[in-house]
This record gives structure tokens, sequence and C-alpha cells, in this order.
């Protein structure tokens, strides 16, 4: 039998209902969908338990992976994750706002139309001049959204040697799996 234990910290708490396992923590919930045949997921006292009868390559595979889903999320209700981004031009000035659940940047290489990404989950982001920073409890929520708004600025059909507006990643989180 292949079993991992993931120990909760004090301030954290989890609970299983159905396939889903939802933490919460001093810094919000972050509830997933962890399913894979013959692997449980259970809560047993101050723990979260993967346990599986199967030995094969796959489901302990999975069974690793499911464990650095729950680190992750442990780790983003107690301590969060945070992105750093930099808005970078040198032809016209990039604005970067945010609308409701939105990151909008307007005068990208010129552009009369707005470019606008979504913010995903409960992800927090906030511009201070050339510098965004992304952070919340849900790493792929936040990474995916930091993601979006990078691929938003992608310059296409012009030379990237010269061009090289953007709004790009300069800091990734650290901690976690």
């Amino acid at each position: 039998m292949n079993s991992v234990e993931i120990e909760i910290p004090d301030d954290v708490s989890a609970e299983t209902d159905h396939l889903e396992l939802t933490v919460e923590g001093p810094n919000g919930s972050v509830t997933r969908r962890l399913w894979y045949p013959d692997i449980d997921v259970s809560v047993d006292g101050g723990a979260v338990v993967i346990a599986s009868e199967n030995e094969d390559a796959k489901t302990n595979a999975t069974v690793g992976t499911f464990e650095s889903h729950v680190s992750n999320m442990v780790h983003g209700v107690t301590e969060g994750w945070e992105y750093t981004m930099e808005v970078y031009y040198a032809h016209f000035p990039m604005q970067v706002t945010v609308d409701g659940d939105e990151v909008v940047i307007e005068n990208f290489l010129g552009e009369k139309a707005a470019r606008r990404a979504p913010i995903r989950g409960d992800t927090d982001v906030q511009v201070d001049g050339e510098t965004v920073r992304l952070s919340g409890s849900d790493k792929e929520a936040v990474g995916q959204t930091a993601a979006d708004i990078e691929q938003l600025t992608k310059v296409t059909d012009k030379d990237t040697r010269v061009f090289q507006d953007g709004v790009y990643i300069v800091e990734k989180p650290t901690g976690g799996v």
C-alpha cells in the first residue's frame, strides 16, 4: 500500500467533500478536485492522507502529484504566492491598470484598442508605476494570471530585438513544491 501524509499547521484546516479538498488558513481558502482511480484523499487528525492500494508507476506518480498540490495549497493559505512583473517600453508609453476583474493594457505599441487579461480566482493585482504585483493563495490562479498578462503583450510580426516592449515576469514565488 502506497500512503503519504502531509502535516497541516495549527492555523490551517482541511476537509474533504466527495472528491474535493478544501484547505483554509489565514490567507484564505483553496479548493481543488483531486481524483484518480484507486487513490483516496482524506483528512485524518492534523494531516491530509493520500493512499492507494496500487503500486504501479502511474498511480505512484499521481500520489506524488497530489502531495505537491496539497503542499502548495497549505503554503498558499499560510504564506501566499506572489509574482512581480515589470512594464517595459521603448517606443510607446504603456498604461497598465486594473478594471474590475481584468488587467487593462493601453497604448501597447501605439494600438488604439486596449488589451485585456482576466484576473483568475482570488488573485490580487497591484499596479505601482512600472511594477505589477500579483498575489493570492491559489498558486495556479496567480501563475495563470501572470502568464496571461505576459502573453497578452507578446510582440508578433516585428523584430523582437528592436521591439522589446511588454509586461514581463521578473520574479516568481519560491517555497512550496
